[in-house]
């Protein structure tokens, strides 16, 4: 039997919640580790977000470093370097080439985009759209409160309800979003702090505007084509800088969960 550091496992999604997984995964000795992407991610939280590594070739997220790969060359280099691969593959057709021992979908689209129970020996899905013993083995709940990061063997997670989660005391206040169709320019950064009623950049001829005061904790690549109510970025009322450069705590519990979860098949 393979050694739980041997297992494969690949990451669909490498957004700020994937990113938080493969981290916590990576700490816990799994180091074959392969996460796949769009051409063009817009990862608002990009600190945190290994899908950068598309843009820029790399990217370290709290001391752990991925890398971009061709086509899956490299990929055993990179793992023996200890980083993590990040392949741009939309449609996921490297899990079928390469078989992996774990999938887990962490997109977190809220639908299913054509994963399945038989990719994989067990396949772990994150949130609404997936059923389990359906299209996959495990769910694992992400909506803040209560359930977060609980593990569902048969049915689903709950329904997204569209609003954002508390961070000291707003919701849906702390989120930027497009007002309207085409390119967003800024010439502000990540970990700027900001007050109520600034201009943090542009969508076409539209202003975006913050409701709130704190720091900008997320922010989406500059030039980037963007549609109208997409969100853009995110403000933090708790003011400190620091929290834009670690995994939040909901990321960290999704990766707490998603470990239990490959523990309960393979540590047996």
């Amino acid at each position: 039997m393979k050694a739980l550091k041997e297992r494969m496992i690949i990451m669909k999604g490498a957004g700020e919640m994937a990113s938080g997984i493969a981290c916590r995964l990576h700490r816990s000795g799994f180091r074959r580790l392969l996460m796949l992407e769009t051409s063009f991610p817009l990862a608002v939280r990009r600190e945190v977000s290994f899908c950068e590594a598309v843009h820029d070739g790399q990217k370290a997220v709290e001391g752990i470093e991925a890398v971009q790969i061709e086509d899956g060359a490299g990929l055993a280099q990179t793992w023996e370097q200890g980083m993590i691969a990040v392949m741009v593959d939309p449609k996921g057709d490297t899990v079928r080439r390469l078989q992996p021992d774990i999938l887990i979908d962490a997109t977190i689209a809220k639908r299913n985009l054509g994963t399945a129970i038989t990719d994989a020996p067990l396949v772990i899905a994150l949130g609404p759209g997936f059923t389990a013993g359906t299209d996959c083995h495990v769910v694992v709940e992400t909506n803040r409160g209560h359930n977060l990061g609980r593990l569902i063997a048969a049915g689903q997670a709950e329904a997204n309800t569209g609003i954002p989660g508390n961070i000291g005391g707003f919701t849906s206040e702390r989120v930027l979003r497009a007002k309207a169709d085409g390119p967003f320019t800024t010439d502000r950064k990540i970990g700027d702090q900001v007050a109520k009623g600034d201009v943090i950049g542009q969508v076409g001829t539209e202003a975006v505007t913050t409701s709130i005061d704190g720091i900008l904790r997320g922010l989406i690549r500059p030039g980037s084509q963007v549609t109208t109510g997409l969100k853009i970025g995110d403000i933090d009322p708790r003011g400190d800088a620091a929290y834009c450069h670690t995994v939040s705590e909901k990321a960290r519990a999704l990766g707490g969960s998603v470990l239990e979860a490959i523990l309960a098949v393979y540590n047996r």
